[in-house]
């Protein structure tokens, strides 16, 4: 026999707002599917996560583009078809050999849900169930505190991707009404409000039950701060006529402000990694971090982890942020020292917005790439000496060539972090040939690879011999000074005196 097919409604983000037929239905079955974008996080299964149990196979159903740029052959509308097609037969797998599958819905299934087309591509052939969800509209209002319709009113429920003109003539004729999928589309709606006449009537309501839900009047809404899970409401005219509408709505009950620890992890392996890092480690939440770091943390039971690519610094300290402000106690992990071109910035960064306020942030030190590669053989830092990454991608070229021929010229030694990568192959010769008008070519360069990992290699050259070709992103350089020495037994040091 095959299995059952059903489309579980969540509501708009509360745990507590999932109905109980949801959750017995999420706790009973085979599988749980959910959808997501590419970072692979999943707010769905995080809303659904207290009634899963252990045992159930998971179906991530990633979203291979999330915004409508894409190079598919068939644009976006092709390449979303092609994805929901084979997502289907993913899930058919499961339901031929007889398992039941719940595709969790944010909010309710049918009402603008992901789950309506799974529905339309297997309700034919197999037995299907929806369960309807608490929708984002109702939430929005309940936390709102204000009526949505009373009476013959009519309430208008709109995408804010539609055009600005086709909006704002909706919006004009409607009694109340919701616009929803803000995000990058907030201006427009906006726009489309105040032409219409009904800006000054408008809430905005993000993450609505959520425990960082914001509500505020829309006209003093900063475009830049709305994320893609907000909505824009009008409510009941006929209620704000008899009874009001308030200056201000009494803030929803939230849990209080976790904090966010941005930790160290030293450059490879728990040899490297200090016990308050590691207890910090132990103590979180959330993990967030770019990936093969987060991978040398060891999994704690109940722990969540949050993993994201290499160049989205700005993105994870704001999750990161976000995760706190709903209550949580938060670790963000890095390479080596996250003070040194590291998260700890990137964090410190985004919480200086005015909603983070609340958010306290602790940075633990950790072993530096620098402090690794130099004790491997010896002591070349034991002077004065200099830290310069190598990238350009966030600052220009001219900038960092001026910075060379200054540690050139006052004798520092100097320690290259990022000195190349696959898209940056010129940059270092460049930059022995800024320090070789200063520094004699048989100046001791010590090149640095994965230090205390699998693939460790840690070789002395002279910036005279120095191969580019030899280095690339996993790769840290200590060029010497005029002082720096390499003793008889292949020891290289900086005397402490000049």
């Amino acid at each position: 026999m095959s299995g059952v097919l059903y489309g579980v409604g969540l509501g708009p983000g509360d745990p507590e707002l999932v109905t109980i037929k949801a959750a017995r239905l999420i706790a009973e079955a085979d599988v749980i599917a959910y959808h997501s974008a590419r970072h692979g996080r999943s707010i769905a299964r995080s809303v659904a996560e207290p009634y899963l149990r252990e045992g159930q196979l998971e179906e991530a159903l990633v979203y291979p583009v999330t915004t409508e740029t894409t190079d598919h052959p068939g644009g976006y509308d092709g390449a979303i078809a092609e994805f929901y097609e084979l997502s289907a037969k993913r899930l058919a797998e499961h339901l031929d050999a007889g398992r039941s599958v719940v595709v969790l819905c944010e909010g309710d299934p049918f009402f603008y849900g992901s789950y309506m087309y799974m529905h339309e591509r297997l309700a034919d052939r197999y037995e299907a169930h929806v369960v309807p969800g608490v929708t984002s509209v109702s939430g929005a209002a309940a936390q709102l505190g204000l009526p949505l319709v009373q009476k013959e009113e009519v309430l208008t429920v709109l995408p804010g991707t539609l055009p600005g003109p086709q909006l704002a003539m909706k919006l004009a004729e409607a009694d109340a009404a919701a616009v929803l999928k803000l995000g990058r589309t907030f201006t427009t709606v906006r726009d489309a409000l105040a032409e219409a006449g009904k800006l000054d009537d408008a809430w905005y309501v993000e993450r609505a039950t959520w425990g960082s839900q914001r509500i505020e009047r829309l006209a003093e809404v900063d475009p830049s701060s709305v994320p893609y899970f907000s909505l824009a409401l009008l409510p009941s005219p006929a209620y704000a006529a008899r009874v009001g509408s308030p200056a201000a709505v009494p803030a929803a009950e939230s849990a209080p402000a976790g904090e966010v620890v941005v930790v160290g992890l030293g450059p490879a392996g728990p040899d490297w990694l200090t016990p308050e890092a590691s207890a910090a480690l132990a103590a979180a939440d959330h993990l967030v971090g770019y990936g093969p770091y987060l991978a040398r943390v060891p999994q704690r039971a109940g722990q969540q982890r949050h993993s994201t690519g290499n160049r989205v610094e700005a993105e994870r300290a704001v999750e990161a942020l976000e995760l706190a402000l709903s209550g949580a106690s938060v670790a963000v992990v890095s390479s080596g020292d996250p003070g040194v071109f590291a998260m700890a910035s990137a964090v410190l960064e985004q919480a200086e917005a005015p909603r983070f306020a609340s958010v306290p942030v602790r940075v633990l030190p950790g072993v530096t790439a620098a402090q690794a590669a130099a004790a491997r053989v010896g002591a070349p830092l034991g002077h004065d000496y200099c830290v310069l990454s190598l990238s350009d991608r966030l600052k220009p070229w001219e900038v960092i060539e001026r910075r060379l021929d200054a540690v050139g010229a006052a004798d520092l030694v100097l320690a290259i972090y990022n000195p190349a990568s696959r898209s940056r192959t010129t940059q270092l010769a460049s930059a022995v040939s800024v320090l070789l008008r200063h520094r004699p070519a048989d100046t001791p360069v010590v090149l640095a690879r994965d230090v205390g990992g699998a693939e460790e290699s840690v070789r002395v050259v002279t910036l005279g011999t120095l191969d580019p070709s030899e280095v690339d992103m996993r790769c840290l350089l200590i060029v010497g000074s005029s002082r720096t020495r390499i003793a008889g037994n292949g020891a290289v040091w900086t005397p402490r005196h000049y």
